[in-house]
């Protein structure tokens, strides 16, 4: 009598060690999956947000940063200046990136696009607030503040300030930190809405500089403005002085070993 095989797979079992290939490929429910909330994977995907923004906006050119709040209504007469702001600076060529909520970030990314320019919104996961505004065209989403609050700072050269809550006002206290203390370049810090911002100058003016907790020159770090067109104008010519300053420090080009000072001058013409 023949012996009937039996239909079913024959299945190896494991008779080795546990090696870390074989317990990374096990297959649920053996897989432990308590990583996934551990700080070493927070890490990665820390890093992994910080690839994906450099790697989108590293080619943008030159850039401004917009700041406001999200609850700023379409009737505002500020939701009207940020779109303003938003087209102005598109013509003249820069990107505009805003946090790519409503209100404020609506306005100028708004704008911008009213321009045919860039438009870039840095999302990030609230549970009080809605996605990306309609006119974003370039979003990121982000899961951490602090990796999002450096691309706001990375890739600008220079940050517009709208009347605006918290958040508002942690990004402009921010930029002026990191600015103080020589962490970046010093570029334009614009406030609009002088009736808005005058009370917090009064009091950075009076006792936090009568306490000597800053200095009289951080004053200089601040302007401010009701006009979009002044605002926009501040910042032209700040990225055409530092256009300038580099070009002014690039080494003069090195001769050749054969050719003396006439040669070069020559061949420069």
């Amino acid at each position: 009598m023949s012996r009937q095989r039996s239909g079913r797979l024959r299945t190896r079992s494991g008779t080795g060690r546990n090696t870390e290939d074989r317990k990374l490929l096990m297959r649920r429910p053996y897989a432990d999956a308590s990583f996934l909330e551990s700080d070493a994977w927070r890490a990665l995907r820390i890093l992994g947000e910080f690839v994906e923004g450099f790697d989108q906006l590293a080619r943008l050119g030159p850039a401004v940063s917009i700041f406001g709040s999200a609850r700023t209504h379409h009737g505002d007469p500020m939701y009207a200046v940020a779109r303003t702001v938003g087209r102005l600076l598109a013509e003249e060529g820069f990107t505009v990136i805003t946090g790519g909520g409503p209100g404020i970030m609506e306005g100028a990314n708004r704008g911008a696009v009213d321009a045919g320019g860039v438009s870039v919104g840095l999302g990030i996961e609230l549970p009080h607030e809605q996605g990306l505004n309609g006119y974003v065209t370039l979003p990121i989403d982000f899961r951490y503040f602090f990796v999002r609050k450096t691309m706001f700072v990375k890739y600008a050269q220079a940050f517009v300030i709208f009347p605006g809550g918290f958040g508002t006002l942690d990004e402009l206290f921010e930029s002026l930190t990191l600015v103080q203390a020589d962490k970046i370049d010093h570029f334009p810090i614009i406030l609009m809405g002088t009736t808005y911002w005058q009370g917090l100058l009064d009091w950075l003016r009076g006792p936090v500089l009568d306490e000597r907790k800053i200095d009289p020159p951080d004053f200089d770090l601040l302007r401010m403005t009701d006009d979009p067109e002044q605002a926009v104008g501040w910042i032209v010519d700040a990225w055409e002085a530092d256009l300038a300053d580099r070009k002014a420090a690039q080494p003069p080009p090195e001769l050749d070993e054969a050719e003396g000072p006439a040669d070069a001058r020559r061949r420069r013409s």
